[in-house]
């Protein structure tokens, strides 16, 4: 657990003239938010903190540094990781895409609503989901993969799974992106293929989906997702995987209640200081519906926007969503707001 201080940068928006840079985006902060395990939280300028804490300034410094492209996506901008799920029992759009034609149509509309990378699944990680046989899901994404390389998808392609031989095989077929929402912990071989991939994305997870939401508990639900997110972005490291090379997600609704997901929406900030892109992975997500009555996953965009602009506003880089058109859209209002221009 966390023994030192954590600086928490507070967002500032467009008039940010005395302000650092957030993570070299177009949010700065002028204040951090000092979090420690055994006082009271304390705002204090950058300035104060860096003079108060031994190791504040390379903390600021990581806090404020530009994030390096990773697989040719760049962060000058919201980035949209668009949810291509080739599963029949996906918690909101299950089955829909029964076939490779269909899913590589799909894809491609994706990408014309706005997507900068495609994010295919063929395991639903849904709470309460059963475990799917490696060869079985490799079947299922695979042919999609291979469709959309084929037929030149513009954008890069991530690979949404928890088994090492799945994601082996996607790289080897084109896939850029390693997204593993168990954080490289799910498959002892994981750490070697993660090695190998362009970018790879680790989420914090409590439990697997079978077991995530009986009960989660934690002492400090923000600390202990930071300090597990910090200890498996060491052991990404160790097994060779550049941290310029890594993206980092808080992993909402996966083992949290409604009370840990808005904790962590709240302050979603403090992952700035890990010195990686965040993703936010709000869309659609139980939460939402509890807090707006809606049932049905596939009718809570709305929602789902709200908590991506409340993730831009925390300074998270990308979104991974269900509606990508209606996403894209704000996250480009919201930019525009943010530099006082207008986005192509």
């Amino acid at each position: 657990m966390s023994a030192r201080p954590l600086f928490r940068p507070l967002p500032c928006g467009a008039d940010r003239s005395h302000a650092l840079p957030l993570a070299g985006g177009v949010l700065g902060f002028s204040e951090v938010e000092v979090l420690r395990r055994d006082a009271p939280a304390e705002i204090l300028p950058v300035a104060a903190a860096e003079a108060l804490f031994p190791e504040g300034g390379e903390m600021v410094a990581r806090i404020a540094a530009a994030r390096p492209p990773i697989a040719g996506v760049t962060f000058d901008r919201p980035r949209i990781m668009a949810v291509l799920n080739v599963t029949p029992d996906s918690f909101s759009d299950g089955g829909r895409l029964g076939s490779v034609d269909a899913a590589v149509a799909e894809g491609f509309r994706l990408v014309e609503a706005g997507a900068d990378i495609l994010d295919i699944g063929g395991e639903s990680t849904r709470p309460g989901a059963e475990p799917v046989p490696e060869a079985q899901e490799r079947d299922r994404v695979l042919p999609v993969i291979e469709a959309l390389v084929a037929a030149g998808c513009p954008v890069p392609l991530s690979i949404d799974t928890r088994n090492a031989a799945v994601a082996a095989a996607a790289l080897s077929a084109g896939v850029q992106f390693f997204n593993d929402v168990s954080a490289l912990t799910h498959d002892a071989d994981s750490g070697r293929v993660a090695g190998t991939a362009p970018g790879v994305c680790l989420m914090h997870a409590q439990g697997d989906p079978q077991t995530m939401q009986r009960d989660p508990r934690y002492d400090d639900v923000l600390l202990d997702v930071h300090d597990f997110l910090a200890a498996r972005l060491a052991a990404a490291e160790a097994a060779g995987v550049a941290r310029a090379r890594v993206i980092l997600d808080p992993g909402i609704g996966f083992g949290k209640t409604l009370t840990h997901n808005l904790a962590l929406m709240r302050r979603l900030s403090l992952f700035h200081a890990l010195g990686c892109p965040v993703l936010l992975g709000a869309s659609r997500k139980r939460f939402i519906g509890t807090l707006s009555g809606v049932a049905a996953a596939s009718d809570r965009m709305a929602g789902s926007v709200a908590a991506a602009l409340a993730g831009l506003a925390q300074g998270v880089q990308i979104l991974r969503v269900h509606d990508v058109a209606e996403t894209a859209q704000a996250a480009a209002v919201w930019q525009a707001i943010q530099v006082g221009e207008q986005q192509p």
